[in-house]
């Protein structure tokens, strides 16, 4: 059998970017710089207003850990990824968008009735992203969507925190918790958003119990979890929960422990478009550096410049081409110094 880096375990979206300005937002009371769950009749309504007073600028597949395992993916990695879309033409571009990345799903010829999950994000001057997401059939993500052996021949089991919101998509955490530990393979987690933590804290702690390997959170996410206004104490306090963290800090960087060392991770400058996908190629970067068994510090310059680079552009996603170029780009770097000749 072909050897599996990373399974992931999240929602599968179809993302639609519309450019928007802050006056919109305030005028239909859209909350902005969080996601937030809306039902398919509010959702249509939203598109309406957007195809009027907003602009269409990208749609793609999408999902908070169908993005870290795609930016994963097109650096050279092995992914596979459990979710669920429905039997609809949002469905078969999602499949069709994974495929022709290289990933493997859980999917196969398991399409459900009803409506592929969407994701609406609205994206302002100064480049923030605002969510309005209709779950659809994704909402139903449970214990059957699991592939077991996958995850039990895989090195990482990487787990979505927007799943959270779902009963049983809880549970199919549990489950999927329960055969990485008995089969060896290390859990990774993201936050994915403050919301969750703010709203579905229960669900956050849910994720977390017992310990991770590796733990992905924002600033906001990281002080929200650990109650400090302090980025430097709360990565002390969140290592707690997890081997290895990585607590992004916009555009400053991040900050990377594993409880023996700690790296500063610097920011790279550049003119930011749309911040959407961010902390998720931030993440699907690292954790392609971990898998090669880079330096903490390699594993984080990758993650800044990848991450700079998505949010240099619409979308949440890069080209191959691009991400391998930028690999190329860095491995030349005096700083970017690898543990492994990988």
């Amino acid at each position: 059998m072909e050897p599996i880096d990373i399974v992931g375990i999240g929602n599968a979206l179809v993302d639609q970017e519309f450019e928007v300005t802050d006056e919109f937002l305030q005028q239909h009371r859209i909350e902005k710089g969080l996601m937030t769950l809306i039902e398919d009749e509010d959702q249509e309504r939203l598109i309406q207003l957007l195809s009027q007073q907003g602009e269409l600028k990208k749609q793609s597949g999408g999902g908070s850990a169908a993005n870290s395992l795609v930016g994963f993916a097109q650096f050279g990695g092995k992914a596979f990824y459990c979710c669920k879309v429905a039997d609809d033409q949002a469905g078969q571009f999602y499949c069709d968008d994974l495929e022709r990345i290289g990933i493997t799903t859980s999917i196969g010829h398991k399409k459900h009735e009803g409506k592929t999950g969407r994701c609406l994000v609205m994206v302002t001057a100064d480049a923030e992203r605002t969510m309005r997401t209709y779950l659809g059939i994704t909402a139903d993500l449970s214990v059957d969507e699991l592939d077991e052996n996958a995850i039990a021949r895989a090195k990482y089991l990487y787990i979505e925190g927007y799943l959270v919101t779902s009963p049983i998509a809880r549970q199919a955490i549990v489950r999927a918790k329960e055969i990485a530990r008995a089969n060896g393979t290390k859990i990774a987690v993201t936050c994915s958003d403050p919301a969750m933590v703010k709203y579905f804290r229960d669900g956050i702690d849910l994720i977390l119990e017992g310990g991770v390997d590796v733990l992905f959170c924002n600033e906001e996410e990281g002080k929200l979890l650990t109650g400090t206004d302090d980025a430097q104490e709360a990565l002390q306090l969140l290592q707690q929960k997890a081997k290895l963290v990585a607590l992004t800090l916009g555009k400053n960087g991040a900050l990377v422990g594993d409880g023996e060392r700690q790296v500063a991770v610097p920011g790279v400058k550049v003119k930011a478009i749309d911040t959407n996908g961010a902390g998720d190629m931030f993440a699907g970067a690292m954790m392609f550096g971990l898998i090669r068994n880079y330096s903490l510090a390699a594993c984080g310059l990758l993650a800044s410049h990848a991450a700079a680079e998505v949010v240099s552009n619409f979308g949440p996603r890069l080209t191959r081409d691009k991400q391998q170029q930028l690999l190329i780009r860095l491995q030349h770097e005096p700083e970017f110094k690898l543990s492994s000749t990988n």
